[in-house]
């Protein structure tokens, strides 16, 4: 990231670390300057080494990078300053990715067929400003908007194109083959495999690689499944994850495409915004069942933040007033893709929440009655109200009450102390 651009209208050299960007007659500049690019010109600012020598690092290391740049506030610590990043380049769809584009847009429509659903391919809003790949409707009026993402696409577009989704009560839903793709964990997302658009318009099964997951829960004790997700053996904690459906124990089946496309439009499937918990302003982004995303909530309620992606509201600017420099800095230090968003762990990347205590309401029966305090004839009667052999007959957790415990349906708790231990979540 350099503190120097080039303006291509004005001719002039704009340095990023001074307060009136060294030039005090020009006061709109800024302003000018930090325009989003959908609304100025893409080749208003100039990489300076580019502008001198005609090729910079940028082109050299990436050839996705143009040598056209955007002013972006860059925060480290406390401190926030202006810096200049390169732009990638602006390319069109090859003839494979748009053939790749049509077919899973005929696949989704379909598919929202199968389930009885609506499903209109490249459906805009009344006042034109949202456009869908597939707007597909399910039975309660939700809306989810496919996008089906198989050439590049800057960050910023898919941010922008997801916020007017949302303003016009649209769910967006991003499907790649590629997992380096701008979108992911930057809008509800779904990664599948990079197919020959002949399989993808087949009726053939389309796993969901990536995008989707399960809420995984448990005390970290000597005899869990599941070792310590930070020390490897066991901690006395509790922690609690999100897991693809192979990494879950037990084991789940995977989502398919299809079966995403009915779940999302029934609200079975919902997007999930999960924040660090070391750092809130870093999330994992992903589609969850409704239930466990409601199981998330009840546990964690308190440590949500808000869930708006608007960034925080920083600081002021500081101005270091250095000197400006005129060589390409991309590829340095820690941008090597110039991708704002922070480098994360595999633990990061399951949303991993660790807790000392077990929240009350997750302790089920807060007694646990262990013997049956009937007699012989007691025991056979409840056998035959229950309908349920005499040796599945054992006591309520919570009562004590003769209930089929042990038998194939058995359960812990009898209905009346099932509906008291809910009703203090």
């Amino acid at each position: 990231m350099a503190n120097g651009v080039f303006h291509t209208v004005y001719g002039i050299t704009i340095n990023l670390t001074e307060p009136d960007l060294g030039h005090p007659d020009r006061p709109g500049l800024l302003a000018e300057i930090t325009t989003p690019i959908g609304q100025r010109e893409r080749e208003l600012l100039e990489c300076l080494q580019h502008r001198r020598e005609g090729r910079c690092e940028a082109e050299e290391h990436d050839e996705q990078r143009s040598p056209w740049m955007t002013i972006r506030r860059r925060t480290v610590g406390n401190r926030t300053t202006w810096v200049a990043a390169h732009l990638p380049i602006r390319s069109t769809p090859t003839a494979e990715e748009s053939d790749k584009h049509k077919a899973m847009k005929e696949r989704i429509a379909r598919a929202a067929d199968r389930y009885g659903y609506t499903a209109e391919t490249e459906a805009r809003t009344p006042d034109g400003k949202v456009r869908t790949d597939v707007l597909v409707t399910g039975p309660g009026g939700l809306r989810i908007g496919w996008e089906a993402q198989y050439s590049p696409i800057t960050a910023e577009t898919v941010r922008r194109r997801s916020r007017n989704a949302v303003e016009h009560q649209i769910v967006p839903l991003w499907v790649t083959s590629s997992d380096r793709a701008a979108l992911i964990d930057r809008a509800p997302w779904a990664r599948v495999d990079d197919a020959p658009w002949q399989v993808i318009a087949s009726r053939l099964a389309m796993t969901v690689r990536a995008g989707v997951r399960h809420l995984q829960q448990w005390k970290c004790t000597p005899s869990s499944v599941r070792t310590c997700p930070q020390n490897g053996s066991w901690c006395g904690r509790l922690h609690t994850g999100w897991y693809l459906p192979a990494l879950c124990l037990p084991e789940k089946a995977p989502t398919q495409v299809d079966e995403l496309v009915g779940a999302s439009a029934a609200g079975e499937f919902v997007p999930m915004r999960v924040p660090l918990q070391s750092n809130h302003s870093i999330v994992s982004r992903m589609w969850v069942p409704a239930a466990d995303r409601d199981r998330w909530r009840e546990t964690f309620a308190d440590d949500e933040p808000d869930p708006s992606d608007q960034a925080p509201v920083d600081a002021g600017i500081t101005y270091t007033r250095e000197e400006l420099d005129p060589v390409c800095r991309y590829g340095e230090e820690t941008f090597t893709f110039n991708d704002p968003r922070p480098c994360r762990g595999n633990a990061d990347a399951v949303a991993l929440h660790t807790h000392d205590t077990v929240p009350d309401w997750l302790l089920t029966i807060p007694q646990q009655i262990r013997r049956l305090a009937v007699t012989a004839e007691q025991r056979r009667q409840a056998a035959t109200i229950l309908g349920c052999d005499i040796i599945h007959v054992g006591p309520c957790a919570g009562c004590g009450a003769p209930i089929n415990r042990y038998g194939p349906n058995g359960i812990h708790a009898c209905e009346p102390c099932r509906a008291q231990t809910l009703a203090h979540r």
